[in-house]
């Protein structure tokens, strides 16, 4: 197996136990496993015997960021019209006509696009809650589409079973039977699920929210996520509508809803969480109940800020997410790190939210919530899945601390991103996929969708 070392990084951020930063950083890697971490004059002698070198000078070298709540699917349906200025269940309604439409092609196209954005974001593993299965579309179109980007993937089977005619959001006609989707969501685990380290790709189990599914598919999903040691994830108290629907509903608070039906763990984690009380983040954290934070969304959404720092202050398992491309609608992850990092100053003062804080739950946080412990810091044994942030251009230049610098003066997008050892992306372009024919098939998509309406 060949060797590459990556050399000379202005700052080398491990992200190990005691989060070293490395000046003059190097770090060594074959066969996607990292073999050597330290300086460039630590690793001179590999440096030597190395088969490809790859020169860092001037940038910021950091784990792969990780992407814990997406819906890739939403990417061509950004900014429509009647949904700009709605909040989530008006934005919902507005959108289901649409998503109704799609075919397999389109959610392709959707998936490789939004896929190939996150890549050039610096983004390294990305959940996809994919829950919409008109026309023939299965969870398989969205990994078939990941399979040519080369960042690891975390498919989650969604589902929607309470339709509008039986007090439920979604129109009836987007909505499955239950033991359908019980069904199909035992194949896909069968036959995608990865368990071992160093997988490219892993299955979930997602009813999508407590407002689309009954209570019975949260048992039932539950029950088989476990028996098949998967692991469970749900929209959660995203807005004040999410709770006061919970409440009318079922007579308690999400996380209540949520703990009563077997919905908390190490093996759970929720999207949003952002109108979770005090009682609730104290139960996630006694649970090690994940929260996939998505600070981008929920301002466009008009649903509040969440209680990261409580949160985080409290030890509830955290990553960050872009969510939905329709509902954000961008997909930029270094981005969201530095929006969850402004947000708690905003509300909290200057000093409420670190940058460092924000970039270990956009890399190792994430991973760990994930149940990646095979990735998400740069330390010997780890997988090579790092990103490499070049800080000598315009929007970054000046920067006295590199490493907050790539929160308060991000560069625009990563110059190289590998995964597994592997470039996803080499100097600011696609190394494993076309992005102009992923283009043009997104654009065929699009055309045929508005089309229809």
């Amino acid at each position: 197996m060949t060797l590459t070392v990556l050399k000379n990084a202005d700052v080398l951020v491990t992200m190990d136990d005691s989060r070293r930063e490395i000046a003059g950083g190097a770090l060594a890697f074959r066969g996607g496993v990292i073999e050597a971490v330290g300086t460039t004059a630590d690793l001179a002698r590999l440096i030597e015997e190395a088969d490809h070198i790859l020169d860092a000078a001037g940038c910021v070298v950091t784990p792969g960021l990780v992407n814990t709540h997406h819906h890739l699917f939403q990417t061509l349906t950004r900014a429509l019209p009647q949904a700009v200025n709605a909040s989530l269940f008006d934005w919902l309604k507005a959108l289901y006509p649409v998503w109704a439409r799609y075919r397999p092609e389109d959610v392709f196209a959707a998936t490789q696009l939004g896929l190939a954005e996150l890549a050039l974001s610096g983004c390294t593993l990305s959940s996809d809650h994919h829950y919409l299965f008109p026309d023939g579309v299965t969870l398989d179109d969205s990994i078939a589409a990941a399979g040519g980007i080369g960042i690891r993937f975390h498919a989650t089977r969604g589902s929607m079973s309470v339709g509008v005619s039986a007090g439920g959001l979604p129109p009836d006609s987007v909505v499955e039977a239950e033991p359908a989707i019980l069904n199909d969501t035992i194949r896909v685990i069968d036959r995608y699920h990865d368990a071992s380290d160093g997988a490219m790709l892993r299955i979930a189990v997602a009813p999508c929210s407590p407002f689309s599914v009954s209570q019975g598919l949260m048992r039932h999903s539950a029950l088989l996520a476990r028996d098949k040691g998967v692991m469970l994830h749900t929209h959660l108290a995203e807005d004040a509508d999410d709770v006061a629907f919970s409440l009318a509903r079922f007579g308690c608070r999400p996380g209540e809803y949520a703990e009563a039906l077997g919905w908390t763990g190490p093996d759970v984690w929720h999207a949003h969480c952002v109108q979770l009380d005090a009682r609730e983040i104290a139960s996630f954290a006694r649970t090690r109940t994940g929260v996939a934070h998505c600070p981008c969304s929920n301002c466009r959404l008009g649903s509040g800020i969440a209680p990261l720092s409580a949160m985080l202050a409290a030890g509830v398992p955290l990553g960050l997410g872009v969510d939905g491309s329709a509902s954000n609608d961008s997909g930029h992850l270094l981005g969201e790190a530095r929006q969850a990092m402004l947000l708690q100053r905003a509300i909290g003062g200057a000093g409420a939210f670190d940058p460092r804080d924000a970039l270990y739950i956009a890399t190792r946080g994430g991973a760990e919530m994930l149940g990646r412990t095979d990735c998400g810091s740069l330390e010997v044994g780890k997988r090579a899945d790092f990103a490499v942030w070049d800080v000598s251009g315009p929007s970054s230049l000046g920067a006295w601390d590199a490493v907050a610098g790539l929160l308060l003066a991000p560069p625009p997008q990563v110059r190289d991103l590998f995964v597994e050892g592997r470039a996803v992306v080499r100097g600011g372009v696609l190394a494993q996929a076309d992005q102009t024919a992923i283009c043009r098939a997104a654009r065929a998509s699009l055309d045929r969708l508005k089309g229809l309406i």
